[in-house]
């Protein structure tokens, strides 16, 4: 059978050499290695012959069978440098023609808006103010006014690892203790944008991450004029001058008073449509006095000081503005959707 093995070797790559094509190829293949191939048939009968024979002659028909493997590899790659050569000298090539148009990359709605939102407040005299995305417990709720079992921490279904005391931020407020307690007694105004984290059921209006931008600013006498001023400054500088703002109580644990923002329905001007649920007002942030407790914590002299806080999500308002109407596709990473800004 030895002399069988070398012979099957011998003949299998002497016709190797005389393949011309794929299809030839393939034939050869199932002669030599396929399943009905001589050497398998060889391999087989191994188990019939006296323990003492079955080493020697096992070695060798795995020998021919790597050969062979390897030889119909090489003899396959090189059968497809020879049809790409052959392809691309059949190609005509006019070195006068224009090249391919190169295609650039584009800078993505969600930061096109953050960079928006954080020049309109830049030229405003707020800095910016990056925060951790995973905190404590204690920065994302307590130090906001939120004790443990308050019933306000309902509202942001939180991510949690491991350690029940660390998750993924729910909102951009814990970067307000931060700051304040980096800076106090100084005076603060600064924008804090960054991503977000709620464990939610995934619409066309929510999502598990998003961008927010958190506005602080803590001082001497800043009063909740001061904060409508400056809001109402930041819509016409972002919607356009004619905008129509109004200002609705709400309640956060973290302001008080505390308020939402809406403008006017742009797509229906106030008369109300399907972008504006037939309001003819869209709600664009959430806004109020800091808290003279979250003051507390972060080192300040309610007595001596007030500070007013807001929020807003950079989706929502281009949502708003593009008129788009599932907040997913900014995370889809679908190409027609991007290139659409």
């Amino acid at each position: 059978m030895l002399d069988t093995l070398d012979k099957i070797e011998s003949q299998a790559l002497k016709s190797l050499e005389a393949i011309e094509d794929e299809a030839q190829l393939q034939e050869w293949k199932v002669r030599f290695l396929g399943r009905s191939a001589e050497l398998g048939t060889i391999t087989d009968k191994i188990r019939e012959l006296p323990k003492e024979n079955r080493p020697a002659l096992g070695k060798r028909a795995n020998e021919v069978k790597t050969r062979l493997e390897a030889g119909f590899q090489a003899r396959a790659e090189s059968l497809r440098l020879e049809n790409l050569d052959q392809q691309l000298r059949g190609e005509q090539l006019d070195v006068t023609l224009p090249g391919r148009k190169m295609v650039y990359g584009r800078i993505h709605p969600s930061n096109q808006m953050l960079r928006r939102i954080s020049s309109i407040f830049a030229a405003m005299g707020f800095q910016i103010y990056r925060s951790r995305e995973v905190e404590s417990d204690e920065y994302n709720f307590e130090l906001l006014n939120m004790p443990a079992f308050h019933p306000a921490r309902d509202q942001w279904d939180t991510f949690y690892t491991m350690d029940e005391n660390i998750l993924l931020r729910t909102h951009t407020s814990p970067g307000q203790i931060h700051v304040m307690r980096e800076r106090a007694p100084e005076p603060i105004r600064v924008i804090l944008p960054g991503m977000c984290y709620r464990y939610e059921q995934i619409t066309a209006r929510a999502e598990i991450q998003f961008n927010q931008v958190e506005g602080l600013a803590v001082g001497a006498n800043i009063t909740f004029t001061d904060l409508k001023g400056t809001l109402v400054a930041f819509a016409r500088r972002l919607y356009g001058d004619e905008v129509r703002t109004r200002f609705r109580a709400a309640h956060f644990p973290f302001t008080e008073p505390s308020a939402e923002m809406d403008i006017e329905c742009f797509v229906c001007d106030g008369e109300g449509c399907t972008v504006c649920k037939k309001t003819g007002w869209l709600e664009v942030l959430g806004c109020g006095m800091v808290h003279p407790r979250v003051l507390e914590y972060g080192g300040y002299d309610p007595e001596m000081v007030t500070g007013f806080a807001f929020g807003m999500g950079p989706e929502r308002l281009a949502m708003n503005i593009h008129r788009i109407e599932d907040i997913r596709s900014f995370w889809a990473n679908d190409l027609r959707f991007l290139e659409q800004f």
